[in-house]
């Protein structure tokens, strides 16, 4: 079924949703637009479920709303949790699991969605959290920190950080593993774009291998912002970057 076919058949009959879901003006469906959610605070981040049927946006200001999670087929919108245990930063979908990791301002809790409970809650120990990623296999956390740190969370070890790493010096704006190569980077308002190793093994007995490699003067600091996103190709050893440049372009820089 074409992406066209598929949003043509989520109007066929009125659904019940907590969010309005409407169609796009004519000149937005020329633009590319499907749908228009209308939300009633400022929207920070979008991410996919795995299977491509959902996503996660986070509106930090909306309190007990501020994570909802859609559901295209059915034009459904739901938000998970009653009440807010503090400012909402960053979600993920776990990519195995009905797991969805919540990311506050200090730490990490993960829910089963199914069950409806409380997995775990991570500790950062940092100030103000500014990023997460969850690595491939779904047992180890990337959290990016306003404090210059990154750390990297082993789940199977402990709620706290396996490592925490220094290497900025200034904000963590993002941090991202690469989906088939034993390589994570991370992004500062240094201005800097780090690219580090880290192996993860099939086995408990081994714990996870992290060896800094290399260090990129990728952007210009403007107005004290520097790097603030980076994404690895989905199977070469490239790395994108973009930053507060006057230009505004995506850096691209590839590793080997």
């Amino acid at each position: 079924m074409s992406t066209d076919e598929t949003f043509a058949n989520i109007w066929i009959k009125e659904t019940p949703t907590k969010l309005a879901w409407m169609k796009p003006s004519e000149e937005g469906y020329i633009q590319g637009h499907r749908v228009v959610l209308s939300f009633q605070k400022s929207v920070t981040s979008v991410v996919w479920h795995r299977k491509g049927d959902y996503f996660s946006t986070v509106s930090p200001e909306a309190g007990g709303s501020a994570v909802s999670i859609h559901q295209i087929s059915k034009r459904q919108t739901q938000n998970p949790f009653k009440k807010s245990y503090g400012l909402v930063q960053r979600v993920q979908f776990h990519p195995k699991k009905p797991w969805l990791f919540v990311a506050t301002q200090r730490y990490v809790r993960v829910y089963n969605l199914m069950q409806q409970e409380l997995v775990n809650k991570l500790q950062p120990n940092v100030k103000w959290l500014s990023s997460m990623e969850i690595h491939p296999g779904g047992d180890n956390v990337l959290v990016g920190s306003f404090d210059k740190r990154l750390c990297w969370f082993d789940m199977d070890l402990s709620t706290k950080p396996y490592k925490a790493l220094r290497y900025h010096k200034a904000a963590v704006r993002n941090a991202t593993f690469h989906k088939n190569l034993p390589l994570f980077a991370s992004c500062s308002d240094d201005g800097t774009l780090n690219i580090f190793h880290g192996m993860v093994y099939d086995s408990l007995d081994q714990n996870p291998l992290i060896v800094p490699l290399k260090s990129f003067k990728a952007h210009e600091i403007v107005d004290s912002l520097g790097a603030v996103g980076c994404e690895f190709h989905p199977t070469q050893p490239w790395v994108f970057s973009c930053g507060a440049d006057k230009e505004g372009e995506f850096v691209i820089k590839m590793f080997s």
